[in-house]
């Protein structure tokens, strides 16, 4: 059964989208960029600021679900320039003890709002 995961502590969509669907025992978190959902404001200024805001969201997401980053299988990087690679994955790398889940990043033309990260997770939930 599909359940919609939402909470307040992530911001709303921008768009006609969930912030999390569950479904058969799996997590499927939209990617999430640097809105602060206590503020609405976006954060763009400095790149570790906006990563680690977007790794607050996912936290978010992931917490409602009553999960955590331990829960997450696979992840989808996209950047704005392939330069930031480094910085983003010192950020995303530190919210993970140990095992990694599998990931891809890539490099994109554009991304919502002109932000330079955006994260999606997929993650299964607990037995």
């Amino acid at each position: 059964m599909k359940k919609i995961i939402k909470t307040q502590n992530a911001p709303a969509p921008i768009g006609p989208y969930n912030q999390a669907i569950s479904v058969n025992n799996m997590l499927y978190v939209s990617g999430q960029i640097a809105i602060n959902p206590e503020s609405g404001n976006l954060i763009q200024d400095n790149l570790v600021e906006e990563t680690t805001m977007v790794m607050k969201n996912l936290s978010a997401i992931l917490n409602e679900a009553g999960i955590s980053f331990k829960n997450v299988v696979k992840a989808t990087i996209f950047l704005k320039d392939m330069s930031f690679f480094k910085i983003v994955n010192e950020v995303y790398g530190s919210y993970f003890e140990g095992d990694f889940p599998a990931r891809e990043t890539v490099a994109v033309a554009g991304l919502p709002l002109g932000v330079n990260v955006e994260i999606s997770v997929i993650a299964y939930l607990n037995d």
